[in-house]
């Protein structure tokens, strides 16, 4: 039963890190230097418009989070991989050679503190992946809505911004906290 709920945790790391992968690539589709994917005017004097050092982190951000990702799903697919080919070997004793073998009826053999250790790792990996797509989300906040740090920045920004560097944290604290929570288990 616990490997069965190893693997379904791990299904969930891969199918939510595929959900955030494919969001990363939407955003490094998405050319920040075109002038009418913007919702500012950059013709108004008021409006600071974002520069090479915002598109340089968008860019960055994503990178960092896109390999996160990545690395985070291919811990996760590995550590289901060896649970599998753990759960599928056969018997070594000679009195179960005579039995039918049936590799569903088998208990899977998996190092307990190897797999703890490879799911702290994957979720390390997602934490810090959903931590960069944040950064990078904020970065194209900037450039479609106006920048943080101008004098006359507009208060869309901020709207924008505050509930998803709050959102965002509190919800990774909640599955950092559960990730922790089975690894002592």
């Amino acid at each position: 039963m616990t490997t069965s709920i190893h693997i379904t945790a791990l299904d969930g790391i891969i199918n939510v890190n595929s959900l955030f992968t494919l969001a990363v690539f939407l955003g490094l589709a998405w050319n920040p230097a075109d002038p009418t994917s913007t919702l500012t005017n950059p013709s108004d004097p008021t409006t600071c418009p974002p520069g090479p050092n915002v598109a340089e982190s968008l860019i960055a951000f994503h990178v960092y989070s896109f390999s996160s990702f990545l690395f985070s799903s291919l811990v996760a697919l590995a550590l289901k991989q060896a649970i599998r080919i753990a759960r599928t070997s056969p018997p070594s004793s000679a009195a179960a050679i005579h039995l039918p073998y049936i590799s569903e009826s088998l208990q899977a053999q998996v190092n307990k503190n190897l797999l703890r250790v490879g799911m702290l790792v994957s979720g390390i990996g997602s934490v810090v992946g959903c931590v960069c797509l944040m950064l990078a989300l904020v970065d194209v906040v900037q450039f479609k809505v106006g920048t943080l740090g101008c004098a006359t920045g507009t208060g869309h920004s901020y709207a924008a911004v505050v509930p998803l560097v709050i959102l965002v944290p509190v919800a990774l604290l909640g599955y950092v906290a559960v990730v922790l929570y089975a690894f002592t288990r």
